[in-house]
Parts: structure tokens; sequence; C-alpha cells
């Protein structure tokens, strides 16, 4: 299957406040500038986006991608172990942060927009991911952002609570409005099928080589993050050991 990667655009250096809803916590990230797509990945010929792939198989594309378009591949993926070379200059996953700065654009609101303008939802009564770029693009240039399909990050849900389940964020075009919000968080194993999940890429190199951190995320806080002390509450399956990221 081939891919449509679409339009690249650079985003200026800025800022975004992200919440953790589990800690009570806000935190500003300061981002540099780089490169993501304009619309989330597409088949050839169909213009629709690719959907219900897995993380894996997202972090998979990205080196595909990178590969044929003369590129260095971002991630060295060993099994369900996968490190990411900041300093490369090919394809990824953008960052929670990234995707959030890409998505509110300036915006502070639970939307860019008016729904119905922006983004597929329920409210579209629709049963399928819908072609690209037909609603109204935000103040970047970026197209459904919210809605048509989530799209999968970098960046581990929350490794105290989930283990291992990877972050994708924006709602779908099967997702009521109170769930297609720029700050709405959701997850699942790297390698769980989800209905309705698919990608946007970023591209380049964003901070300093052979450091484990860039754009909001870090190895280190993460290990933070998994660490807990004391009995668990029900439900709870902490990452215990994470893998080199």
């Amino acid at each position: 299957m081939g891919y449509t990667i679409g339009e690249m655009r650079r985003l200026p250096h800025g800022a975004v406040e992200l919440h953790d809803a589990r800690r009570g916590t806000r935190r500003t990230v300061t981002l540099e500038s780089f490169a993501i797509s304009c619309s989330a990945l597409v088949s050839d010929g169909v213009d629709r986006p690719v959907s219900s792939v897995t993380w894996l198989e997202a972090i998979r594309l990205c080196n595909r991608l990178s590969a044929a378009h003369g590129l260095q591949p971002t991630y060295a993926i060993n099994d369900q172990q996968v490190h990411w070379s900041v300093r490369a200059n090919g394809f990824r996953l953008p960052t929670e942060a990234e995707w959030e700065y890409a998505c509110r654009a300036g915006t502070t609101g639970a939307h860019y927009g008016d729904l119905r303008k922006i983004a597929w939802t329920s409210l579209d009564n629709v049963d399928e991911p819908q072609p690209v770029r037909q609603k109204q693009p935000n103040a970047f240039g970026m197209y459904d952002m919210l809605g048509n399909v989530w799209e999968w990050c970098w960046d581990y849900l929350d490794p105290g609570r989930y283990g291992d389940y990877m972050v994708f964020r924006g709602g779908s075009w099967a997702d009521p409005p109170w769930s297609v919000r720029a700050s709405a968080r959701r997850g699942s194993a790297p390698d769980a099928v989800v209905d309705g999940t698919g990608l946007r890429l970023a591209q380049g190199p964003v901070g300093t080589s052979g450091v484990d951190e860039a754009q909001g995320w870090s190895a280190d806080q993460d290990r933070a993050r998994a660490s807990i002390g004391g009995p668990l509450p029900a439900g709870w399956t902490p990452l215990r050991a994470l893998a080199a990221r």
C-alpha cells in the first residue's frame, strides 16, 4: 500500500500548557520550531486518513517513509522497544506537546473553532473516516486536528497507572463532541488496534544529540512518572521497567 504524506509545514517556536488530570498539575512546554503535516497520513488514491493502525505500526511507517524519501530513519526498533534519535531528519510521530501546540494554533478553548465546521464527529452521522481537508483548518493551516481519526503521539499516556499505553489525541468521526477537544487524551497498548486511530507525521531534528529528551518529552521524566510506591489501587498496571527510549 502506498501513502500520501501531503504538505509539511514548519511551525514557529512557541509554548503550550499541558494538563495532567490524574496528578492535577499543569506545565508549560517551550517548543523549538518543527515541521508537521497539514493533514493526517492518507492512503494513495483514497484521500482518507489511514485508520486502525497500532502505535508500533505507526512507528514502522515513519521509518519506511523516511527511507523512501532518502531521509535518516528516526527510530531504532527492537521488537517492542523503540528508541528515538532526536537529531534524525526523518519522519516521526509528534510529541504530545507538539501535537497540542499544532492543534491549538494559539487558541485556549476546547476547540479552535465551531466544531461542526472544523471536525468530523458523531454530529455528522458518518460511519468511516472522511476525506481530509474538507473541514476548515486552524490558524496554522492544520486540517482535521480534531475529529476524523485519533492520532498517535510519541508519549506514554500515564506509565504509573496504565503501563506501556501510548497516547492518541484529537477524537474521531464516531466520537461525541465532549470527547473531541484539544486537551482530550486517550491511549492504548503499542500493539493494540484501536478503531479510528491513525497518525499525523512530524519531521526533523529537535533537541540535543545524545540526550533522550525533546519537545516536552523526557526519558528521565517517563521513569519518574512510572515510579509508584506503596500499595497500588485496583486496576493499576504501572510500568515497572521502562525500555530504552
